[in-house]
């Protein structure tokens, strides 16, 4: 066995890969080569190292049932975008995607319509009906598609960060009749900071960026047939649209939220005048 040292060192760690599988084969070749080249690039000291392998630890301890700061992490670094990107290269016209984020949790069935806002932000925050359609990509409605949507309140806080909300507030899950259309009750939506409280706030701090994203709604579309579709509505005019914290923002996802000053149409919701209204339709991409 040769004396191992900073020169062989990779090598001899490949040599020791003997996994049949050809993907992990590559995904193992890779990990190591461009780990150990960021080693040889960077020269960490031992004590740089120690400090590296404590946030990654603190990083897994700061994950619960309703947090994941991994993912978190993932998104502020700009990975979870490039990874979106790179499986999501042909849309071949379906509505573009973004990312999960850390808060998706499950949420009860719900009837079409259903004021999803239950907690204090029903009172003070700007009444919103949200609706649209759930298409192919040639627009033909799609029957039985899943419409799971998850949102922050008025103030920027989601249920699982707020003691005042009630537990699943702000989330539904819907399903499409004949027709494909969707539509719900809420409060528009504010920007807020993603946590900082924990290593992925540590990374933001020390690389001297601010922690905001723009106000958005979260949809994780599933219907038979069609590849799922998660992705966001970003407000218009929201004054983080160009510095996403986790660079999520696409163009053709951003809309306008209109003011309806009509106090018999907001009657008609159980809402007072005026009440916000945003469209969208999502076009789903089929399998195969």
């Amino acid at each position: 066995m040769p004396t191992i040292t900073e020169h062989n060192i990779t090598d001899e760690v490949l040599n020791r890969t003997n996994t049949d599988d050809p993907r992990t084969k590559e995904f193992l070749e890779k990990l190591i080569k461009h780990v150990h080249a960021f080693v040889r690039d960077f020269e960490p000291t031992e004590a740089e190292w120690f400090q590296a392998i404590d946030f990654l630890t603190r990083t897994g301890q700061k994950c619960t049932d309703t947090r994941q700061e991994y993912i978190l992490l993932s998104d502020v670094l700009g990975v979870s975008m490039l990874v979106d990107a790179i499986n999501h290269r042909d849309m071949d016209g379906a509505t573009e995607t973004t990312v999960t984020g850390p808060f998706h949790a499950d949420a009860p069935p719900m009837e079409m319509g259903t004021m999803i806002a239950v907690g204090p932000e029903a009172e003070r925050g700007e009444p919103t009906v949200v609706r649209g359609k759930i298409t192919d990509v040639r627009g033909n409605p799609i029957k039985g598609a899943t419409v799971d949507v998850w949102q922050s309140d008025d103030i920027g806080y989601y249920d699982t960060q707020d003691v005042n909300q009630p537990e699943v507030n702000l989330r539904g899950l819907f399903t499409t009749g004949e027709d494909g259309t969707y539509w719900f009750r809420t409060v528009k939506p504010s920007s807020y900071p993603v946590p900082t409280d924990g290593p992925a706030g540590e990374l933001l701090n020390a690389a001297g960026r601010h922690p905001m994203r723009p106000a958005h709604i979260h949809f994780w579309i599933k219907a038979e047939g069609f590849e799922p579709l998660i992705t966001h509505i970003f407000v218009e005019g929201d004054e983080y649209i160009d510095s996403d914290a986790v660079f999520g923002v696409k163009d053709s996802l951003v809309m306008k939220f209109v003011a309806n000053e009509s106090a018999e149409e907001a009657a008609r919701y159980g809402f007072d005048a005026p009440f916000q209204e945003v469209r969208y339709d999502f076009a789903l991409k089929a399998v195969g």
